[in-house]
């Protein structure tokens, strides 16, 4: 019969009056560390709808859906952050910084994966000559915020701020001939330069 070593029955008797140590969860909560990275979180306020998180998840757990065909138009996000490898670049990539963040939140299980989602849905702006998705009203107001008296060289920068402070209406409606007066709308790059170069 093999007796302990001497080490083994010290550790032993140290647990017993010490106690475990591993936390008590579930029946205490766990405190997670200061830059603990759990459950990305989209905060609507501030995201802009500009779709960077999506461009560089190497999980490819952001999904972007645009539907043009309702009244308004939507941009539609969905972080499945059941197959998320919380690795941070989508609040790393954030042009606002504030738009997605990764949360302290770690208890995610779910027994349906559908549950497993975290979204946001943002208003589309739409070419106003041929209705082709030019990007999320909140991200044009923010590059006109961002470029200051610089957005004034762009019809498109400066006719979103307008609209942003109740200045300006949008007729989004399909025209069949761009004319020189049609350059001052919100245009895609295409019908800019159609018009530009044809009138």
């Amino acid at each position: 019969m093999r007796y302990p070593k001497l080490r083994e029955l010290v550790e032993a008797i140290k647990a017993l009056i010490k106690g475990p140590y591993t936390s008590k969860f579930p029946f205490q909560p766990h405190t997670p560390e200061k830059r603990f990275r759990g459950k990305p979180e989209y905060h609507k306020d501030q995201c802009v709808g500009c779709g960077a998180c999506k461009e560089v998840c190497p999980a490819g757990c952001i999904k972007m859906q645009d539907t043009i065909d309702v009244d308004p138009p939507l941009r539609r996000l969905d972080l499945h952050y059941d197959s998320c490898l919380f690795c941070g670049q989508c609040q790393a990539a954030c042009i606002t910084q504030e738009g997605i963040k990764l949360s302290d939140k770690f208890d995610l299980a779910v027994f349906d994966r559908n549950e497993a989602v975290e979204s946001v849905e943002k208003e589309l702006v739409l070419c106003e000559a041929c209705r082709c998705v030019i990007g999320a009203r909140d991200h044009l107001v923010w590059i006109a915020k961002s470029l200051g008296e610089l957005a004034y060289s762009s019809p498109t920068s400066y006719l979103s701020a307008l609209k942003d402070l109740k200045l300006a209406h949008l007729n989004v409606e399909k025209s069949e001939d761009l004319t020189r007066q049609d350059r001052v709308k919100i245009l895609c790059p295409k019908c800019r330069r159609e018009i530009t170069l044809n009138t």
